[in-house]
């Protein structure tokens, strides 16, 4: 099924972070009972590489997208969200390909207003960059979608890559300037936008810029910051004090501490094991690689080990 999907990019002030955060809250919830809608994911900013909010609503059909735009219940909620921002909102409709907006670890959005009459000059140029940058490493998708009337009045591409450096290195090159260039007397307005997803934010070295991890080797250290606190947590806190609860709440107040505490373990674990997060020389990869799996391993088996032995719960 070829789903829809509604991009929005906003500008949020500083002072209004946590209220807008509330507020986008309160939306969901309006949101989450509008006919046709599937899901929604919110990303914040990430300074210095992304400065916007940044929110995916899916939903099953183009009509369902533009009736949610058009709903006097969106536009009831942006009047309440309006002292929040700065600057103009960018609200794109793209069509997903099948099972949805496939995940990247970074993306890039770029809207450009076509002046009148170039539209079919600017459709052709779109299709030179489109050959070129199927060339670019790293390139995991990439999206076209013209204007939709009443909707949105740019055109919007969307480019997925499988790490910052890719993309940054593709934004960079000769190559695409040239075309860039190519564009300017056929366009009006351009902008992009670099929005992040996943646990990107939480593996950076000691300087803030990105580690580029694979996705396994994130997985990985989240699990390994994320054992121990579940255990200690269920041992010495769940167990004996909230076992009252009902199994529903204990566990929501059990994930809050569990994700607030592992926010602060896995960025310091990260800084400890970039010689294996990011990505080695081609030499150097595989055996860097090995020695790192096999110590985050040995360290799972020393935790369930001890935690086994020394710590595991009375039964009955």
């Amino acid at each position: 099924m070829s789903t829809v999907s509604i991009v929005t990019q906003t500008c949020v002030r500083a002072e209004s972070a946590e209220a807008f955060a509330r507020w986008q809250g309160e939306t969901s919830t309006a949101i989450s009972t509008f006919p046709g809608f599937l899901d929604q994911q919110l990303i914040p900013p990430n300074p210095p590489l992304q400065a916007d909010w940044v929110i995916l609503q899916r939903f099953a059909t183009l009509e369902d997208a533009q009736r949610w735009l058009a709903s006097p219940e969106r536009h009831k909620r942006l009047e309440g969200a309006a002292p929040m921002l700065v600057g103009r909102d960018d609200v794109h409709v793209v069509k997903d390909a099948a099972g949805g907006v496939k995940q990247a670890p970074i993306s890039a959005v770029m809207s450009t207003r076509v002046r009148p009459g170039k539209e079919a000059e600017y459709r052709a140029w779109e299709r030179k960059i489109a050959v070129a940058q199927t060339q670019a490493p790293g390139l995991q998708g990439y999206r076209f979608e013209p204007p939709v009337p009443g909707v949105q009045d740019d055109y919007v591409a969307i480019l997925r890559f499988d790490s910052e450096a890719n993309l940054q290195a593709w934004l960079d090159s000769p190559e695409r300037k040239k075309l860039v260039d190519e564009a300017i007397p056929l366009t009006e307005d351009f902008h992009a936008r670099i929005a992040r997803t996943g646990f990107e934010q939480w593996f950076r070295d000691g300087s803030g810029a990105s580690l580029n991890a694979p996705a396994w080797k994130m997985n990985m250290l989240v699990l390994l910051t994320l054992y121990p606190v579940v255990f200690l947590w269920s041992v010495y806190v769940a167990l004996p004090y909230l076992s009252k609860m009902s199994f529903a709440h204990a566990l929501f107040v059990g994930n809050i501490v569990s994700v607030t505490i592992t926010g602060f373990l896995v960025p310091w674990a990260a800084g400890r094991l970039g010689w294996w997060l990011k990505v080695s020389p081609a030499k150097d990869r595989l055996r860097v690689n090995l020695l790192g799996t096999i110590l985050i391993l040995a360290l799972y088996a020393v935790m369930v080990f001890v935690f086994w032995r020394f710590f595991e719960p009375v039964k009955g």
